[in-house]
This record gives structure tokens, sequence and C-alpha cells, in this order.
């Protein structure tokens, strides 16, 4: 067995272990969401809805991994390192807006307010100037 296959066999287990990671992560997620459901766990749906967000988002990554061993080893052409691109971008924007939608804030905010001293708790909607939420009258 030369390099080449054995790289082949590597990135056949990643996509195998990422494929697997969002069949079972979304499966316990289900099966603790109808557990806690069945017991009157309040929002048991939030709770399903951000345990299969982790498991998506885990899965991707490990098939990320999977796609970057493949090119750099197996096919090394253009046309691969662009089709690379393409799925690390499609892959990121969708990471991205799981990760969003299962914290709530953007990335680079998150624990922003928590680590100054002296911050409340988070704010809520923003207020615009003249605005009777809290903005400045004009």
């Amino acid at each position: 067995m030369n390099f080449h296959d054995t790289m082949e066999w590597v990135v056949d287990g990643f996509q195998i272990a990422g494929v697997a990671i969002l069949v079972i992560g979304s499966l316990l997620a289900l099966m603790r969401a109808a557990v806690n459901a069945r017991q009157g766990a309040p929002a048991a749906y939030q709770r399903a809805r951000q345990d299969v967000g982790r498991a998506i988002l885990l899965g991707l990554e490990v098939l990320i991994i999977a796609d970057i061993v493949l090119t750099i080893t197996v096919e090394q052409t253009v046309e691969s390192a662009l089709t690379l691109g393409l799925i690390v971008l499609v892959r990121t924007f969708l990471s991205f807006s799981l990760e969003i939608e299962l914290e709530g804030n953007l990335p680079w905010r998150r624990g922003s307010t928590a680590s100054r001293p002296g911050a409340g708790p988070p704010a809520g909607p923003l207020a615009t100037d003249g605005d009777e939420r809290g903005g400045l009258a004009g």
C-alpha cells in the first residue's frame, strides 16, 4: 500500500466519522429532547435545537478535515483546490450561521460584556436616536 492509497483510507475514515457524528449526534439530541419533553422540562425544544446544531457543527468540522486532506494529498489539482475553497466557504458560512443561532450573538462578541468589570446583563435590542426604548432624545 503506497502513500496515495493510505491517504484515501484516511479521507474515507474522516468522511465516515463526520457522517457518523451528524447522524448519531442528531439522534442522541432528539432522544434527549423526547425524554425532556415527556418529563415536562421547560425549553426542551430549544435544547434539542442546540444539541442538533452542535452535532452539525462538529460533523461539518470533521468533513472539512476530510476535504482538506483529500485536496492536499490525493487530488492535487487546481480544480480540486478551487472546489475545496468553495466547500470550505459554504461549510464555514453554515458553521457561522449555526454558531449565531446557538449562541444568540456574533462569535467575536461572545463574553465581551461578561468580561468587563461592572458590566450588567446583556442588553436588549439596540435603541436608536429618538427611540422611546432609551435612545437619545433630540
